[in-house]
């Protein structure tokens, strides 16, 4: 038998393991920093209310992938069909289940993302239609509609993010809904980020596709492997959010075999004439195995290398690669003073938003979550009761990240009052979590990287999957991916350990998160 030692117990990591168990005779044997499984995809539990980390929606255009979460989210012993979603109709709807009768974990949800600028809600992506205009005003609409012509006409060369997106939308519609929004997430200008990130996150996404994307649901049905992710109209999601998928992997990989060791952080890789012989824990434990998968991020990977001397322009860029932190407040809430002026029925009327992107200039607010709608089981009393999470971007240690866990609260509470959102007398009960490395980020030593990852790819028995394993702002089913590159290298169905950082590299589609 061949131990596997895997760093981390999210996507990638629990996804390797479990294919390994299935398909090979490997044992996997897991290190989790912390006390929690699932990674950035974990869902929090607050007095029986769910958070759903920067939300995750179950879709994806690999069936390999999708046929893992059915089998992983399947009650034990239910027939192998599309049987999960057998109430698909009350689903659909907004908030829509009967806890009663509703046996299914996954439920097919409606997709419902908007821009919330000049206190009004715009589609997001951007549509053309007479909402939008209305609410944009007549001059900003020939304005926007003229600078999208002349992007059309005269292409910029894409040196960064910003010159990516002036070419799809043209610069008045860049400037409105783009370049502060994204300098909120990033803490950096458009200009400072690679193009790279557009190609990996936006590439399919343009005013022309989702001009097409509208004609072609009025003239013929597209399947949804053919939309782009960001158009989708519908996604599956497990009744308590992504963490019970995680958690449930995780089960069965016990049960079938595997180890998973959590609050235990590796801490040194031991690498010697290009090969990993051992890896040290906190614990002061030694650990060997036949292979090494590691998710950790590359920063962290770099700071733990110990034995053969690492060059030091790498060893510089991997440590100097760039993260954005994150901080979520959950809000228990009465009521949201926001009107549901659409044609979804929601329960309680609310917005049928799963989240909502805060483009006003006034806070620093970046996104809204609404969890009821993300599914009814996220929140203890969904009749009754509205269940948010305020979404921050910032990078360990600054202002905001140092805000004690009270002020970070009344933080939140009051950019929600300032722009109209919720009254805070509606507030009934409240969190606040932070999560390191959220987000690898495109700028800095990022230009560089790809030496990076050739010096990685070199070392022998050493695989890097996931999000921070390979300094890559996958989706979730990429970060799956990965780690099944990675298991099918390791037990010899595939002999093409390049192919494991070129999982998502051909951009066959992206979502914005």
């Amino acid at each position: 038998m061949k131990k596997v030692v895997i760093i981390g117990a999210g996507p990638a990591g629990l996804t390797a393991a479990y294919w390994l168990l299935k398909n090979t005779d490997c044992i996997p044997v897991i290190y989790e920093s912390s006390d929690t499984i699932g990674g950035i995809s974990q869902t929090i539990n607050h007095n029986e209310n769910r958070i759903d980390i920067g939300g995750h929606r179950f879709f994806s255009k690999s069936d390999e992938v999708v046929s893992i979460w059915k089998e992983i989210l399947r009650p034990q012993g239910a027939p192998a069909k599309d049987e999960l979603i057998l109430n698909k109709e009350a689903s659909l709807a907004v908030g829509g289940a009967n806890p009663e009768t509703d046996d299914d974990v996954l439920l097919t949800r409606h997709r419902v993302s908007r821009i919330y600028f000049l206190r009004k809600f715009f589609d997001y992506p951007i549509s053309l239609k007479l909402k939008t205009f209305v609410n944009m005003g007549f001059f900003r609409t020939v304005y926007a509609g003229l600078g999208y012509m002349r992007s059309a006409i005269f292409k910029r060369k894409e040196k960064n993010l910003e010159d990516f997106m002036i070419n799809r939308f043209g610069n008045p519609l860049y400037k409105m809904f783009f370049r502060d929004y994204t300098a909120k997430v990033w803490g950096r200008s458009p200009k400072d980020i690679s193009a790279d990130w557009g190609e990996q996150r936006i590439k399919g996404l343009s005013l022309r596709k989702a001009i097409g994307n509208a004609f072609g649901k009025i003239f013929k049905k597209k399947s949804e492997k053919a939309v782009e992710t960001s158009l989708i109209e519908s996604f599956m999601y497990p009744k308590y959010g992504p963490g019970q998928l995680y958690e449930t992997m995780a089960k069965r990989i016990v049960e079938m075999g595997g180890e998973i060791h959590m609050n235990t952080q590796i801490t040194n890789i031991e690498v010697i004439d290009g090969k990993v012989t051992k890896v040290l824990t906190d614990k002061r434990r030694e650990i060997t195995g036949y292979a090494y998968i590691s998710t950790m991020p590359v920063k962290d990977l770099f700071e733990g290398f110990i034995g053969d001397k690492v060059d030091e322009q790498i060893k510089n860029i991997a440590l100097n690669l760039p993260y954005r932190d994150f901080i979520t407040v959950g809000l228990l809430v009465d009521k949201l003073k926001l009107k549901n002026k659409t044609k979804i029925k929601t329960v309680g009327n609310i917005v049928p938003d799963c989240w909502i992107y805060i483009q006003e200039r006034n806070v620093k607010i970046g996104r809204l979550q609404v969890f009821n709608n993300w599914s009814p089981y996220m929140v203890k009393d969904f009749e009754n009761k509205v269940w948010i999470g305020l979404e921050y971007f910032c990078n360990e240690g600054d202002e905001m990240w140092t805000l004690s866990d009270e002020d970070m609260i009344d933080f939140g509470i009051s950019e929600l009052v300032k722009i109209g959102i919720i009254d805070a007398a509606d507030v009934s009960d409240k969190m606040v979590k932070r999560i390191k490395k959220a987000y690898p980020a495109y700028f800095d030593t990022y230009k560089d990287f790809k030496l990076v990852k050739k010096y990685l790819t070199d070392i022998d028995g050493l695989y890097c999957a996931g999000r921070n394993g390979q300094h890559r702002y996958n989706n979730m089913d990429h970060s799956m991916l990965s780690g099944i590159e990675c298991a099918k290298v390791i037990s010899g169905v595939s002999d093409d350990k390049n192919a494991i950082f070129e999982v998502n590299a051909d951009r066959d589609y992206q979502e914005t998160k």
